[in-house]
């Protein structure tokens, strides 16, 4: 079935760092934010990566990604998908990513999981900013722990 994103990017002109997913989830398409499914480590990962406490509202959430001028967005725009399965991604229309950065501060991208970052790499080869593809923190990844995705992505953001 052929998926919109359904939602822009999350950001500030003063966001320096962008982290792309690969596509939304059902859930995070139907709530119109990211990682909104409640299996998804993202935010926990995020909040405690800060030593903050873990968001629970929407306010919540783009309060913390402010804070720590965090822009997020995702590599593709549409693409056909089988429910938020990364593995049935095709025929994929990617994100204007240069053009999200041209109106920020962004001076490092963090890729969540592997499928955003072979996509990232494909698709916006040109880009020149410093990247680093971390473990996913969606529910498939079950192989890490919340511990051991914290000890990937805290020295990532904090950089």
């Amino acid at each position: 079935m052929r998926a919109e994103h359904g939602f822009g990017p999350f950001y500030c002109g003063e966001s320096e760092l962008l982290i792309l997913g690969s596509f939304p989830s059902v859930k995070s398409r139907e709530q119109a934010f990211y990682y909104a499914h409640p299996q998804n480590r993202f935010w926990r990962v995020i909040a405690l990566s800060f030593g903050e406490s873990v968001p629970e509202s929407l306010s919540e959430k783009q309060e913390l990604l402010l804070r720590h001028k965090i822009a997020l967005w995702d590599v593709i725009e549409s693409c056909e998908i089988t429910g938020s399965s990364d593995s049935s991604i095709k025929d994929v229309l990617p994100a204007d990513i240069p053009a999200l950065i041209a109106e920020t501060s962004v001076r490092r991208v963090i890729l969540n999981g592997r499928t955003a970052g072979k996509l990232f790499l494909k698709f916006e080869s040109g880009i020149s900013l410093p990247s680093v593809c971390l473990p996913s923190t969606s529910p498939a990844n079950a192989s890490f722990s919340l511990e051991r995705l914290i000890s990937e992505w805290r020295p990532a953001l904090l950089g």
